[in-house]
């Protein structure tokens, strides 16, 4: 069984603790069994993130059959983006209007939104994936992720200069609709009754600045507290991809809390679903700037060019801004995701 699968089996266990018990109170009789909710499980944007013109049979089952992170068809594309997934919600307008603006390409963009430094390993192993029992090969055109980390990835010779900066992003504290545990800043993260989900640092590069803005917020305690004690303890939760599991283990009554960039929270709350979140002060905030390169041997230059340039546009910014991002300046090149 996956841990996924556990978690998700806990859920449930937990839904029926908050009923009371086996039997609804004062009653006697029988308490009615915990929902199932298929609405919590990816992927979110019923079918608008897939930008292939002939989908045939339509097989998505939430929680069981969905990849929600894999978009578009794999037979002939003409570009091939790697994003980091923080901005996986934009993915879906910003190739719908890429397209309109270059018709060519339509139904042949395919692009994966996993965390970067996945990403980078994908490259590393001939561009192959397997998810579950399916394993495909696609080379990326362009790598997209934290500006320092496109510039290293430059450096190394796997990318082509020059590194693109378009929009920044900040953190915030994810939380369940209501803020039921009462969340009002980072130190609230290390209190022992708060249950907490966090980016594992062995996958996820936002983890060393959700690491810096614990610190700020209240020293080297505080990040031992939620990384190394709450974990061994079990109130910490970490997470292979968060920007999919925190607000699902959030929904399912798994966690109270849980760090992400912000531009998540606001998309989940634009989705209607039962996450709010915390805005955490400047002063122990990291800033994050998105960068894109084309990838060396890229199969399809001339588009990787040309949608590196459309994400800074007028128009692709606007969409960005919708979900809180906003415009680079030379001012705001302090991190990466």
């Amino acid at each position: 069984m996956t841990p996924l699968r556990k978690l998700s089996l806990a859920g449930c266990a937990l839904a029926a603790i908050l009923s009371g018990s086996a039997y609804a109170q004062g009653t006697g009789k029988p308490a009615a069994p915990p929902k199932y909710e298929e609405s919590l499980f990816p992927p979110w944007s019923h079918g608008a993130n897939a930008p292939a013109k002939k989908q045939g049979l339509q097989f998505t089952v939430p929680e069981v059959d969905d990849m929600p992170d894999f978009h578009g068809n794999l037979d002939d594309p003409r570009l091939v983006i790697f994003v980091g997934g923080n901005y996986f919600f934009a993915m879906a307008p910003l190739v719908h209007l890429f397209e309109a603006q270059h018709p060519r390409l339509r139904g042949r963009i395919f692009y994966v939104t996993i965390p970067p430094g996945l990403l980078l390993k994908a490259m590393a192993q001939g561009n192959t994936f397997t998810s579950g029992n399916l394993t495909f090969t696609v080379a990326p055109d362009v790598y997209a992720a934290g500006l320092k980390k496109v510039e290293l990835e430059i450096a190394a010779g796997r990318l082509l200069p020059p590194a693109v900066p378009y929009v920044t992003n900040d953190l915030t504290i994810m939380v369940p609709a209501g803020n039921p545990a009462h969340i009002k800043g980072l130190a609230d993260l290390g209190k022992p009754a708060v249950r907490v989900v966090m980016p594992n640092p062995a996958f996820e590069g936002v983890a060393r600045q959700i690491e810096m803005a614990l610190t700020r917020a209240g020293g080297p305690a505080l990040e031992h507290t939620v990384y190394v004690a709450k974990v061994a303890s079990g109130q910490t939760i970490l997470t292979h991809i968060h920007h999919r599991q925190t607000p699902l283990f959030l929904m399912q009554g798994l966690a109270d809390a849980g760090v992400t960039w912000k531009s998540e929270a606001i998309f989940q709350e634009q989705s209607g679903h039962a996450i709010s979140h915390v805005d955490i002060p400047a002063s122990e905030n990291a800033t994050a700037v998105y960068g894109a390169a084309v990838v060396r041997g890229a199969a399809h230059p001339e588009a990787a060019r040309a949608w590196i340039a459309f994400l800074r546009s007028p128009e692709a910014l606007r969409i960005f801004e919708r979900y809180g991002f906003k415009p680079v300046t030379n001012a705001g090149r302090q991190s990466d995701p």
